[in-house]
């Protein structure tokens, strides 16, 4: 549940004071992860060619960051969706980049497609990194809920099979 769906007077499922909350509560819809995603992602890229006229470390350090938070933010049924996120943002900042200004990413005289293919050779640390953390990330949070689902006693006892 999202902040803009929970309902004035209604609050949000509590997760306890415990320090693993961070990485166990996520409540965000995958959809609106990945629009957030996308819309950092490409003002990150915007204002590093502002600036410094090509990407580089500044949007490497930042794509990696995205993604953590990505996976810190998304909720459990929607892993999926920011599991497959990092290779579909960097494939699309560089096709944006690379059809405003192939030589931003790549040596004046590359086609577009020369230019994507450059682009994502040239941040594939960062793609890697952000990539890694973020399934890792995901990972924990699953194995969290997982044991914590198993500690948690059952409100109801099972009935017994009948023969």
């Amino acid at each position: 549940m999202s902040d803009v769906r929970v309902r004035a007077g209604e609050r949000r499922p509590s997760a306890g004071p415990d320090s693993l909350r961070l990485l166990r509560d996520g409540h965000t819809r995958g959809s609106e992860v990945a629009a957030l995603a996308s819309a950092l992602t490409l003002t990150v890229a915007t204002v590093e060619i502002s600036v410094a006229g090509h990407l580089g470390l500044f949007f490497d350090a930042c794509f990696v960051a995205i993604c953590l938070v990505s996976a810190l933010l998304v909720r459990r049924r929607d892993f999926f969706t920011v599991g497959v996120l990092p290779p579909l943002l960097m494939l699309g900042a560089m096709v944006i980049v690379a059809l405003n200004g192939p030589d931003v990413i790549a040596a004046p005289q590359d086609s577009k497609v020369q230019a994507v293919i450059s682009g994502l050779a040239h941040h594939s640390g960062a793609l890697f990194a952000g990539y890694a953390g973020c399934l890792l990330t995901l990972l924990t949070r699953q194995r969290l809920a997982r044991a914590r689902r198993s500690a948690t006693p059952r409100t109801s006892p099972r009935r017994p099979r009948r023969p």
